[in-house]
């Protein structure tokens, strides 16, 4: 299975120039605990960042920071790790497990934004599969109990 068949497409974006403020209450809108910081260009939005709601807490609040001083592009991490559609999701866990991250912005092969992939998604993912796996015992228990009392 690829990044791309279960990655969210739903991300919400900012700028490097907007505030931080703004950022907070994008975060506190959508209730994520992240942003995409992205550029405009003719390929379409290009992941260049990430602020986290952890950045704004440790890095800027923790530090006394004057909120309305600070933008995005102050305080976002630039070291983005991503994820292209087609990446084999198990590989993807692997690369975030070894770089320490929870979410990555997944890009088209022209480097444009087209979704994120959470840890969150990653265990819905394993509890779907579980829960077939535990449909199919059952299932499996089901039928040989009938047809041993057909016996």
């Amino acid at each position: 299975m690829n990044v791309g068949e279960v990655c969210n497409r739903e991300v919400v974006i900012i700028s490097k120039g907007d505030s931080i403020i703004d950022a907070a209450k994008m975060m506190r809108q959508y209730n994520v605990g992240d942003l995409i910081v992205v550029e405009e260009t003719q390929g379409g939005r290009v992941p260049v960042g990430i602020l986290t709601d952890r950045d704004i807490v440790i890095e800027i609040i923790a530090e006394e920071v004057e909120l309305d001083k600070i933008t995005v592009g102050d305080s976002m991490s630039y070291e983005l790790l991503v994820a292209y559609e087609q990446d084999e999701v198990f590989e993807t866990v692997r690369r975030m497990s070894r770089k320490g991250v929870r979410r990555l912005p997944v890009i088209n092969i022209d480097g444009g934004l087209e979704g994120i992939i959470t840890v969150d998604n990653i265990i819905d993912l394993l509890a779907e599969q579980l829960a077939d796996l535990a449909s199919l015992v059952v299932k499996q228990q089901k039928f040989e109990s009938h047809k041993l009392v057909n016996v």
